[in-house]
């Protein structure tokens, strides 16, 4: 239900002008030294879209004209808006938000929201829960404003108007739109609390089902999902420290102890884990992830370490501790079931077994993609049977393997695309006598086909997907080739012709 849940909203309104302030002088955090606005250029005119507390106090706003600004403050410095730079300092905070709960996410333009449903007793209560967030920003050089509710826009609303209750919040919380607002205001309406008691059927037949949406999302009459901004993992442990650890050996022994701590969730849930997410949380607000994958479910921590060993040393960017780790968190978002291991007849592992440690190995020393191995797709299309993909993602997919017997009746490689061929064959549907192929003639030995596959029904149409007969051929040389006709003599548009589609090895 809405009601149960506790949701954090963060408001940041200078959060442009002090990320800026912050690159610009990170050891001098603090109030900005002098009236500051970005602009943008609009049509031709340079616009106010953001200004530091300052600048506003003079009576600069968003929106303003730059040249109107300069006759109202002829000193205010001047910089350019970057809303990307903005957004992904947003979600750099909202990744450092998750410190306090897993359910974080960035609310643009300069928002967060927590939900922080069942953590704040790890804090203390949300009293302290709230002191932590709000100091933690301001050593960040961040100002900030909160509230707490049972939906999220609810609790953002209050935290930019600075309000405790839903009902005594503007119109300008329902909609952004200037004549909806006029015309509400028209209507003899003020505040939140005042459309609310209007009867719903007269509200959405006169303002439209947006601004009843929006009402419902005020008046936590409505339950809004949040996405979060990593998933959420049922396998979870972590280890908070009062004095952060900047040691190698100290964040490993951390790590080893989380492990643990895992394979015993794992082993009495009957799982093993095949993605294991490192979270280290920096002092300063950084946070460093560092993930692990495996080919099979896995929950042996000895094994997981030295992936983990692997993985930080094949870094490009190497973990910089800083000040230090303060809380140190590993999840374990994807698992699938994981039965007892089967010894061998002569004790050790299975073979089996010990390749998945290899790609394990291997993965997380070179990374994800540089692993790879083929599967087989549900087509008869032979371009289209196969495809290759990363080794941890492929071995997911349980695909059927290839029942041992005789050799493949089709090439392991193929051209792409097929290569012309001059045929002499018997029409209307004889096998092949004689090809030239690269300017050399094949003398045909012995053949086997055809084997014929039609095209795809949703393709066979206006001359598109014509049939193919597939023949397996023996040239005098001793090579053997996989060669096609395409389309049918009289029954299909076009004359056919022949293709070189791969060699056998």
């Amino acid at each position: 239900m809405a009601g149960t849940r506790r949701l954090l909203a963060v408001c940041l309104p200078w959060l442009p002008a002090e990320r800026l302030a912050r690159q610009s002088a990170p050891k001098a955090l603090g109030a900005l030294p002098e009236p500051l606005v970005l602009i943008a250029t609009d049509r031709g005119r340079q616009i106010i879209r953001a200004c530091c507390p300052a600048a506003a106090a003079e009576g600069l706003h968003p929106g303003l004209v730059l040249a109107d600004a300069r006759a109202v403050l002829p000193g205010v410095r001047v910089a350019a808006h970057d809303p990307a730079g903005d957004a992904a300092c947003l979600d750099w905070l909202a990744d450092g938000a998750t410190r306090w709960s897993p359910m974080a996410a960035a609310a643009p333009p300069h928002g967060l929201v927590i939900d922080i449903s069942g953590c704040a007793h790890l804090f203390g209560g949300e009293a302290s829960l709230v002191a932590d967030v709000l100091t933690r920003l301001h050593r960040l050089g961040f100002t900030a404003s909160h509230a707490l509710a049972a939906t999220a826009a609810a609790a953002m609303a209050l935290a930019r108007f600075g309000l405790t209750r839903v009902s005594d919040l503007p119109l300008a919380a329902l909609s952004d739109q200037e004549p909806v607002q006029i015309a509400l205001r028209r209507a003899g309406l003020k505040r939140v609390g005042e459309v609310a008691k209007l009867p719903r059927a007269a509200v959405a037949a006169r303002f439209g089902e947006a601004l009843l949406a929006a009402l419902d999302a005020l008046t936590e009459t409505a339950p809004q999902p949040l996405d979060p901004r990593v998933a959420v993992a049922e396998i979870v442990a972590q280890q908070r420290f009062a004095q952060p650890i900047a040691t190698t050996d100290a964040v490993r022994a951390t790590l080893e102890k989380l492990l643990l701590r895992c394979a015993v969730q794992m082993g009495a849930r009957g799982v093993g884990g095949r993605l294991f997410a490192l979270a280290l949380y920096r002092a300063d607000g950084h946070v460093a992830h560092v993930a692990v994958e495996t080919a099979e479910p896995q929950r042996d921590s000895a094994v997981l370490l030295r992936l983990f060993d692997e993985r930080i040393a094949a870094l490009n960017d190497p973990l910089d501790p800083g000040f230090g780790y303060d809380l140190v968190r590993l999840a374990v978002p994807v698992t699938h079931s994981l039965d007892e291991t089967q010894l061998g007849l002569e004790g050790g592992q299975l073979a089996e077994t010990q390749l998945a440690e290899l790609v394990d190995r291997l993965t997380a020393r070179l990374g994800r993609g540089r692993i790879r191995r083929l599967v087989r797709a549900d087509t008869h299309i032979p371009e289209q049977a196969s495809f290759d993909l990363p080794f941890a993602a492929s071995a997911a997919m349980n695909w059927p393997r290839p029942a041992p017997g005789e050799p493949p009746a089709r090439p392991i490689r193929l051209f792409d695309p097929p290569q012309p061929i001059e045929v002499l064959a018997e029409v209307p549907d004889g096998p092949p006598r004689r090809f030239r192929w690269r300017r050399q003639v094949h003398d045909v030995t012995a053949h086997e086909g055809p084997e014929r596959i039609a095209a795809e029904w949703w393709r066979r149409k206006d001359g598109a997907g014509l049939t193919r007969d597939y023949w397996r051929v023996e040239a005098a040389d001793g090579r053997r080739f996989w060669l096609f006709r395409h389309g049918l003599y009289d029954r299909e548009p076009g004359p056919p012709r022949w293709y070189l589609h791969g060699l056998f090895a």
